[in-house]
């Protein structure tokens, strides 16, 4: 059966050009909702546009660096202006880094911090008042299940998701009294653009092809396969539904079984 339960809402989606931001903009558009697009890929989310209006409804596209505070006050402004409304952030926009620890440059580990941290915060900023003062809404933070367990050459990216996490909570805290939900998606190795370009880094690290160590990670989960994209957005989907409003403040892994194992 056909679901459309955020008809007349309005999701606001970083990260929306490609993998899971691409997937969860659908997903709301698929259930009615009228869908903001931010990215810094401009051919890239519009094509995430396209495909959004594909589905009967608004979707705009918006150019935005989340680790600038001026473009997300920007791109909230225009938001607020075209749709007179925002009810569901997912803050999806992020980069992957990983080197070893005394390889790691300062400047590296900078700017992961500062989109996959930073920006999440800029976000979570920008647009709580916005719920909290409507009352309802809720707050989607993609973490990874590198916030909760890690490896060799990932102390920045780790770090950040991390960070993505106690954020999450502090966020769901603050707003828990306006009735507004804050959680947090800790997805697993899912088939991304991103993942790819973990698997060469690491991969040739290691010795092996992009595909060998793709191929050796969904052997180690015990669903035996990695995620797509479009899982990750049914959990971003539930949490922004009625079925959660009792579900605040948490750190869901979406990865197969990989943390649990």
């Amino acid at each position: 059966m056909e679901m459309k339960r955020f008809v007349g809402q309005v999701a606001v989606v970083t990260g929306a050009g490609r993998g899971i931001g691409k997937a969860c903009a659908l997903r709301f558009a698929q259930e009615g909702a009228n869908v903001a697009c931010l990215d810094m890929d401009d051919a890239a989310n519009a094509q995430t546009v396209e495909e959004c209006t594909a589905n009967g409804v608004e979707a705009i596209a918006i150019h935005c660096n989340v680790a600038d505070p001026d473009n997300v006050d920007s791109a909230v402004q225009a938001v607020q202006e075209r749709f007179g409304r925002i009810d569901i952030l997912v803050a999806s926009a992020g980069v992957y880094s990983g080197s070893l620890l005394t390889e790691l440059p300062v400047k590296q580990w900078q700017r992961t911090i500062d989109i996959n941290l930073t920006g999440v915060f800029i976000c979570n900023r920008a647009i709580a008042p916005i719920l909290a003062q409507q009352g309802s809404g809720s707050i989607i933070n993609i973490a990874s299940m590198a916030g909760k367990t890690s490896w060799p050459g990932s102390a920045e990216y780790s770090a950040s998701k991390s960070g993505v996490i106690g954020l999450t909570r502090s966020v769901a805290m603050e707003v828990a009294e306006s009735h507004v939900t804050v959680n947090a998606i800790c997805p697993g190795n899912t088939k991304t653009d991103m993942v790819r370009f973990v698997a060469s880094q690491i991969g040739g690290r290691d010795g092996l092809s992009t595909d060998e160590w793709l191929a050796s990670r969904a052997n180690d989960c015990p669903m035996k396969r990695l995620a797509e994209p479009w899982e990750i957005a049914g959990v971003a989907a539930f949490l922004a539904s009625e079925d959660s409003r009792y579900i605040t403040g948490q750190a869901i892994e979406v990865d197969g079984g990989m943390v649990m194992s």
